[in-house]
């Protein structure tokens, strides 16, 4: 499976959309590893809302069990008290801060591909498994629609959808990722407008749903850029709703706060049929390293309005594998445990 550099990733793209000729692909959050595939290559697994190529069918085990082990809250402290400072200093307005926490499964990342249910899926054996709800750029007859996702809340909690919408600190996430977008698509498209703001979404997870805040933003890709994918997409990553604004000074920040990179964690991943696209960002990820150890990537969006304990509890609901089949919620097990105090 080759691997292009961002520069090539571009070209080849932008030729293979001149030719009309479909293809499948992941870029990781650094632009520097671009997977590139045709439709249906061995060893390339994906369920892109609805375009989809599948390894043979597995069973999941009888009794299944999901262990998380995240870094302590002390720990998390360090990384946001880093963000915090750099937000007092007017280096940025909102940083998205993630961390990785261990899991221990009994199920493989094939189990978790196959049987989890989300908008964009997709494994690399031995690499990585993601199942996202977030859309990224969605291109069809001239139109781009991009979908940020800002605001999550547990959805058991007693008027939660009100106070997810109503909450300050959310509200002005949110407004600051759309007004990212906006300037992001302007890049590359005229006639930029909101259809959509604030709706909710509801996703399914194993011991909770969630809620979820988007927007939806849409624009008229101009006309010399239509048959050049690859540089319209590069144009608006890495994404605005998992960095943070203005994009360069805080993906500094970032890199300084966070404790691994983030590889194709929070990258992007779609499929071009020979004349539309559709995309998705890779959130909700586990990633494999070289033990074979297998790391759940999480966080969420920090402004000077946040709170670190809350912010530490986001992380951690997010973390789950969105597998609801009933005949296995008897026998699950969801155990979250400490790597450190």
């Amino acid at each position: 499976m080759k691997r292009y550099a961002k520069a090539e990733a571009i070209a080849t793209m932008n030729e293979r959309s001149q030719r009309q000729e479909p293809f499948v692909f992941f870029i990781d959050f650094d632009l520097s590893q671009v997977i590139i595939e045709t439709p249906k290559t061995d060893g390339v697994y994906y369920d892109f809302d609805g375009f989809s190529h599948y390894p043979e069918g597995i069973d999941l085990p009888e009794e299944i069990y999901f262990d998380k082990y995240p870094i302590s809250c002390h720990d998390y402290r360090i990384g946001f008290d880093k963000i915090i400072r750099g937000l007092r200093r007017g280096d940025s307005y909102l940083a998205n801060l993630t961390f990785p926490t261990l899991v221990k499964t009994n199920m493989t990342m094939h189990h978790i591909f196959e049987h989890s249910e989300a908008l964009y899926k997709g494994y690399i054996p031995n690499e990585f498994v993601f199942y996202s709800p977030e859309r990224f750029l969605d291109i069809a007859d001239g139109i781009v629609s991009t979908y940020p996702m800002k605001g999550t809340i547990d959805a058991r909690i007693i008027d939660a959808m009100s106070k997810v919408l109503n909450d300050p600190k959310e509200k002005a996430e949110h407004a600051t990722i759309v007004d990212l977008l906006r300037n992001d698509l302007s890049q590359f498209s005229n006639k930029v407008s909101v259809s959509k703001y604030r709706y909710i979404d509801r996703i399914k997870s194993r011991d909770k749903d969630l809620l979820q805040v988007s927007s939806e933003i849409i624009g008229e890709v101009k006309e010399e850029l239509r048959d050049k994918i690859g540089t319209v997409l590069f144009a608006a990553l890495p994404a605005g709703s998992v960095t943070g604004a203005p994009k360069k000074k805080t993906i500094e920040m970032i890199r300084d706060a966070e404790i691994t990179d983030r590889k194709y964690y929070t990258g992007v991943c779609g499929y071009y049929d020979g004349a539309n696209l559709r995309s998705g960002v890779m959130i909700r990820m586990i990633q494999m390293d070289e033990s074979g150890e297998m790391y759940y990537h999480s966080g969420g969006g920090i402004t000077h309005q946040s709170d670190p304990k809350s912010e530490y509890q986001e992380m951690i609901d997010k973390i789950y594998v969105p597998i609801t089949r009933n005949d296995q919620s008897p026998r699950r097990s969801d155990r979250q445990h400490s790597l450190s105090q």
